[in-house]
């Protein structure tokens, strides 16, 4: 029997998997450096055939760091997983949110990554959670959000509608909100952002949607949609807080930095919110006063800001500096 020669291309790749597993994994790891081969992780998982060896190997990679003590890790872990569209994570992330012991913001994200990978067979588990008695409202929320969101990608409306095209690439909690014959304004998606009397779904429709209109940074509704945004900070919903913050993270608009710095700063506020604010603040690192006020909360009470904070002052440096990609390895940006 002739045994096939391993690709050389492939035993290469393979073999960085490796080295960045090793890296994700070792608690000994500077916790940036963890980061950045989290990364590159999702990179080669999603740049490769969901079923080819590289991809799979890079997803077993992601979920082997669940073992770490670190909430803020394994909620990015589970993030992550979620972003690189491969049904293959799916036992990992179902395997995170049914374990009632784990940190709620990772178990959270877990529910959301299912959201995000959109298989209807996730459904059964997201409404277990969604309806579970005594859960916490955090993953409640999430599992609410996420069959909307996997109900909606399934279904016959989302082929009606008109989506604006996206600068980001990531696969959200919820689309934007459809077009009509006008664009929705800036004041109507702040309005519908604001209503309390709607679901959880529609209402990051208006968020996302506000986000696009608030890039590229010179649109002339970028300002209005970042302070129209802002007002979710003072919403009931922790994860709808946490969100908003996560957005402005996205964008790196220097218009969202006193909303990013009150939340981060009140520390009343719940620690997911500030953790998501304090990472946002990193994306902004080469603004002036960013790095100084993140250096505050070096050694803040909740263990996930600190370490927040750790991974944002990282991130600052890397926007003052002159790499290209964040990543251990290029991450290529697409646009959605």
């Amino acid at each position: 029997m002739t045994v096939p020669t391993p690709d050389p291309e492939s035993s290469k790749t393979l073999a960085t998997i490796a080295a960045l597993r090793e890296s994700l994994t070792a608690e000994s790891t500077p916790l940036p450096v963890r980061f950045r081969a989290l990364f590159s992780l999702k990179h080669v998982a999603a740049q490769h055939p969901p079923t080819s060896a590289e991809s799979l190997a890079a997803i077993d990679a992601i979920a082997a760091g669940f073992s770490s003590p670190s909430a803020l890790l394994k909620h990015e872990l589970a993030y992550c997983l979620g972003q690189t569209g491969n049904n293959a994570a799916i036992p990992y992330l179902t395997a995170v949110l049914e374990n009632v012991s784990e940190d709620a913001m990772c178990r959270h994200e877990a529910a959301e990554a299912l959201g995000a990978l959109g298989d209807v067979a996730s459904l059964k588990v997201l409404k277990r959670f969604r309806d579970r008695e005594g859960e916490e409202v955090v993953v409640t929320e999430t599992c609410e959000i996420a069959v909307e969101r996997i109900e909606w990608a399934n279904g016959e409306g989302r082929k009606a509608e008109k989506l604006r095209a996206s600068d980001f690439a990531s696969v959200d909690p919820a689309p934007p909100m459809p077009q009509g014959q006008e664009e929705p304004t800036v004041e109507e998606l702040g309005k519908t952002l604001m209503d309390t009397s709607l679901p959880l779904f529609k209402r990051y429709r208006a968020m996302f949607a506000l986000r696009d209109l608030a890039s590229p940074p010179d649109l002339p509704t970028a300002v209005p949609a970042i302070h129209a945004l802002a007002k979710g900070l003072s919403d009931s919903s922790a994860l709808f807080r946490h969100e908003i913050a996560f957005v402005f993270g996205q964008l790196a608009h220097p218009a969202s930095i006193p909303a990013l710095t009150a939340a981060l700063s009140n520390t009343e506020e719940a620690s997911m919110v500030r953790h998501e604010a304090a990472e946002a603040l990193g994306s902004l690192g080469d603004e002036e006063g960013v790095e100084e006020t993140l250096r505050k909360f070096l050694h803040d009470k909740e263990a996930v800001v600190r370490e927040s904070v750790i991974v944002a002052l990282d991130m600052a440096e890397y926007e003052k500096s002159n790499e290209t990609e964040y990543a251990l390895i290029p991450e290529v940006k697409t646009t959605a």
